[in-house]
């Protein structure tokens, strides 16, 4: 039998995080870090491991199969396998998450339970881009959250036990679409039980019944991913989290939403997509202006970056609704980009926080010349997020924004409209990121800051190397976009195709004062395809 190279990735941490109890250590951490340390690269290996033996790019279809009965009465099965949608995710996940055990080690504070957690997060969210079955990724979905619940309400600020509250009734309490939409979807028809995808993507669902399981997974997702209004808990728990905390925030969790979009909404419902497609793209307008003004207001650190994310994760929304292989590669490719940038920016963040104990903007100011290094790495970091030619941000939203102009889908006067209204975010985006950079480190002098910390300290060689294991795939990406985007394209392409075929059968969709109109009915599904990026 081949290897179970997915299950391995799954339970493996999780199993090793168990054993943390019996690692010998004498509080410190000191030892309890490098085991962790070596489980998360582990994972790593195991993952690229899978990439490398059992992954072909070119197949469109579900691979790295593996299939267990486990409750079959209820139709559960321990089914995982990986797909162009997930591997990607995958990978991501588990790189993120090693180089968030790194950026741990100055955690001294329980830390046996802090690791623990970690890798427990590892495993959990790995399943929840590798499981195939919708019972299965519920269940995923809610045991990831308890960890960055507990991360969050014993490690975070002083607010902590709010922003861990609001974080736990506004996640777990809007999975509960999940697991109504998968429960109808599971029982739909009659007949035994199934909540595999594959059971449910043959199902002949009526657009009703797609529009009501539409709607509540949406909300679900949106929460997650976040989509304004549903975004108010992220800017709290980033403004108490810690930095590794951060990094797995805005690295791996809002990337669960979006890929949640793509899978259920999108592959499994796509009629219902027809319907919501616009709607999806006018909530990524409002993401990325909205947050972007607001990112520009604030006074926090913290939050100014966490805004900034919520800006970024609205291109995914238009590259989600665009019904072109160009947008959707470039929201899948935008989801990528944003996990190793937005790691990088908040991992800058805790360190900075580290050396001025402050996160106020006023109260920072003239520390460029006493940490050069660190204003580099703050100043590389920022250019990619502002989307500079030549790192993984410009190509991704260039993609999304070329592949929504050129969709056949819409009609060109809705096109004109996004496509202006989102580059004004565009044109937010280095206005406050730059003025940030200018007062953190060239900005007034703080006397009091300077008197109290007259020997801060520069970035250390753990920090550089953290930020330059982000960089090289965001520069990499960016030169070389194929090293990422061959990897999904033919599951893209798939689902691209998939679209086209319920924009042809659904004929006239009810928002048609923005799609293309009723001729768009006989359009062939070729047309919908903008050019592949390289």
């Amino acid at each position: 039998m081949p290897f179970p190279w997915l299950s391995t990735a799954i339970l493996f941490p999780i199993g090793a995080a168990l054993l943390i109890p019996f690692v010998p250590d004498k509080g410190d951490g000191r030892q309890v870090r490098w085991y962790a340390l070596g489980v998360a690269l582990t994972t790593f290996l195991v993952t690229v491991g899978a990439y490398l033996n059992g992954y072909d790019p070119a197949d469109p279809g579900l691979q790295l199969a593996e299939r267990v009965q486990w409750l079959p009465d209820l139709g559960l099965a321990w089914s995982v396998g990986a797909d162009g949608l997930s591997m990607p995710l995958i990978l991501l996940t588990s790189f993120i998450t090693a180089l968030a055990c790194l950026a741990a080690w100055p955690v001294t504070f329980k830390p046996k339970l802090f690791y623990f957690l970690l890798l427990a997060m590892d495993g959990g969210q790995i399943a929840v881009f590798a499981v195939q079955d919708m019972l299965l990724f519920f269940l995923a979905w809610e045991l990831e959250l308890l960890p960055v619940y507990l991360l969050l309400a014993i490690w975070g600020g002083k607010k902590r036990q709010y922003a861990a509250t609001k974080f736990i009734l506004y996640t777990a309490g809007s999975s509960l679409f999940i697991l109504l939409a998968g429960l109808a979807m599971g029982f739909f028809g009659g007949g035994a039980p199934s909540f595999e995808y594959t059971v449910l993507a043959a199902k002949q669902f009526g657009t009703g019944f797609q529009v009501l399981c539409y709607a509540g997974l949406l909300i679900a997702f949106g929460v997650k991913l976040p989509v304004v209004p549903l975004h108010t808990w992220l800017p709290d728990a980033h403004g108490e989290a810690t930095a590794p905390v951060h990094m797995l925030l805005a690295g791996i969790l809002l990337k669960m939403g979006g890929y949640a979009l793509l899978r259920f909404n999108v592959q499994l419902l796509p009629e219902a997509h027809v319907q919501f497609a616009p709607l999806l793209v006018i909530l990524g307008v409002v993401n990325i202006i909205y947050a972007a003004l607001t990112s520009f207001a604030q006074r926090n650190l913290k939050r100014k970056i966490a805004y900034s994310s919520i800006s970024h994760m609205g291109f995914v929304l238009i590259g989600v609704g665009s019904f072109s292989a160009l947008g959707t590669s470039g929201a899948m490719l935008q989801m990528i980009s944003h996990g190793l940038i937005g790691a990088s920016l908040f991992f800058l963040v805790g360190a900075t926080y580290d050396r001025t104990h402050t996160l106020q903007l006023d109260e920072m100011g003239g520390v460029g010349q006493k940490m050069r290094k660190m204003f580099a790495l703050w100043t590389v970091c920022s250019l990619a997020s502002l989307a500079l030619p030549g790192m993984s941000g410009f190509v991704s939203e260039l993609m999304v924004f070329v592949g929504f102009a050129t969709s056949e889908a819409y009609s060109l006067s809705f096109r004109i409209v996004i496509a202006v209204l989102a580059a004004i975010g565009v044109i937010l985006t280095p206005i406050y990121l730059l003025s940030m950079l200018r007062e953190i480190f060239f900005g007034k002098e703080n006397p009091q800051l300077a008197s109290s910390h007259t020997h801060l300290v520069d970035a250390e060689p753990r920090e550089i190397y953290v930020i330059s294991c982000l960089l090289v795939p965001i520069i990499g990406i960016g030169l070389y976009p194929r090293l990422v985007t061959d990897s999904y394209r033919a599951a893209i392409e798939a689902l691209v195709d998939r679209e086209a075929t319920a924009l042809v059968k659904v004929g006239r969709p009810p928002m048609k004062a923005v799609m293309a109109g009723g001729a768009f009915a006989n359009l062939p599904p070729a047309l919908l395809h903008a050019p592949a990026l390289g």
